[in-house]
């Protein structure tokens, strides 16, 4: 049951880190990142990338992947409702399904109204983090060549 939590708890939260990426992305100013990437700054050059394809990469976060996490997680507290219900003994079997849905919505709701707010107040930061993680996956084949 723990663990049922834990993955509802991390798909809520996957969704909104999603929708967090994608408010920066449209609301970050591409000019910091220019001087960035003329100092060869790691991940630089991807945050510029990023934000030239602010719409695609925004609609990607906060519409396909903030809804596909929203249905999951939906379906997964309707799964831990079940499970409570064949565990415990409730007069009133629709209310844990009702804080069950409660729950993740609240959460939900409440995540994405402060990680918006984080997301357009720190917008440069949180695109160039983006940047370097994408930097960083880019350069993973790097890391295991030989040295000649």
């Amino acid at each position: 049951m723990a663990v049922a939590f834990l993955i509802l708890l991390f798909i809520v939260l996957l969704g909104i880190v999603f929708d967090i990426i994608g408010m920066a992305v449209a609301t970050a100013d591409e000019k910091p990142f220019h001087s960035m990437a003329a100092r060869k700054v790691p991940g630089a050059l991807e945050s510029i990338r990023l934000l030239r394809n602010a719409e695609r990469v925004s609609s990607i976060c906060n519409d396909v992947v903030g809804d596909i996490c929203g249905v999951v997680s939906g379906s997964a507290s309707a799964t831990i409702a079940v499970q409570i219900l064949q565990k415990l003994d409730f007069s009133w079997p629709q209310m844990v399904s009702l804080l069950m849905s409660a729950l993740v919505a609240g959460l939900t709701v409440g995540g994405k109204a402060i990680g918006k707010t984080f997301a357009i107040n720190s917008c440069t930061k949180i695109v160039y983090s983006v940047g370097k993680i994408i930097y960083s996956f880019h350069n993973i084949p790097t890391v295991f060549q030989k040295k000649r």
